[in-house]
């Protein structure tokens, strides 16, 4: 493995399978009981989700303790200068919280605001996707690569929706019932940290999303860009670390799926 990053990577990885046993211990297939709403009732919060997070955190102040940390549940503010630590430790609760094994733990760290390094893992299905700077990218030790898909008639994509799509007319409704007549498909996986390490192993050759935060796209970002894919804006807007909008692809399919993309 090449780069200055292979430390970082190999904590995170440790580290997110540790996390990983620690949601397996709360992880019931019929659905769990417990289930707090954060203040939109499609955004949950589980008893999981603030251990596996209190685990993280404390490994990483004890190995890395000169680092900023930016965590969903307790320090949710995002930094971007230095040496950054972003961590979602249960992307996916709704899936989670209803027996639906869709569901991951990200955990990256960006230099000056960059992914360098991270690994998404996800514990009930047994897959651990890891990425660092100029290190390539793997799933579960072996190297993976984007698609060579050129067509985007042929494209099999992912997307999200946001929590307030009752809300915001920018829901991205519209976008998902026009790309489905104008692809090979359309699916809706519910973990955005999954989605984007599907891309980055080719298993589909597109992802975009609105409203997202650092912590559900900054270990993904790494991995699709390691596998030889591309991340931006939508039409080139903002920063795809910051989550306002993301497009992820192959790179071959790129131009064209940004350009079937509206009401951004």
């Amino acid at each position: 493995m090449s780069g200055d990053w292979a430390r970082e990577r190999e904590a995170a990885e440790r580290i997110a399978r540790l996390a990983g046993e620690e949601i397996l211990r709360r992880w019931r297939p019929t659905g769990q009981e417990r289930v707090e709403v954060k203040g939109r009732e499609r955004d949950l919060v589980t008893e999981a989700d603030r251990a596996a997070e209190a685990l993280i955190l404390e490994h990483l102040r004890r190995e890395f303790p000169g680092d900023g940390i930016v965590a969903e549940e307790t320090s949710p503010e995002f930094l971007r200068a230095g040496r950054v630590w972003v961590v979602d430790p249960l992307d996916g609760t709704v899936n989670f919280a209803h027996g639906i094994p869709q569901f991951s733990v990200s955990i990256g760290i960006m230099e000056e605001g960059v992914p360098r390094a991270g690994c998404v893992h996800a514990p009930v299905l047994r897959e651990t996707y890891a990425a660092s700077f100029r290190g390539g990218a793997t799933l579960d030790g072996a190297p993976i690569r984007v698609s060579a898909q050129e067509d985007l008639r042929r494209a099999l994509l992912v997307t999200g929706f946001p929590y307030r799509r009752n809300e915001d007319p920018r829901n991205n409704m519209a976008n998902f019932v026009r790309l489905a007549l104008h692809c090979r498909g359309v699916r809706r996986f519910g973990s955005a940290a999954l989605d984007l390490a599907s891309v980055a192993a080719g298993r589909l050759d597109g992802y975009w999303e609105l409203w997202l935060s650092p912590w559900d796209v900054c270990a993904g970002i790494c991995l699709v860009t390691e596998a030889g894919g591309r991340v931006t804006g939508i039409h080139g807007k903002g920063d795809p670390v910051e989550g306002e909008t993301i497009l992820a692809t192959n790179g071959r399919i790129h131009a064209a799926l940004d350009g079937m993309l509206e009401g951004i």
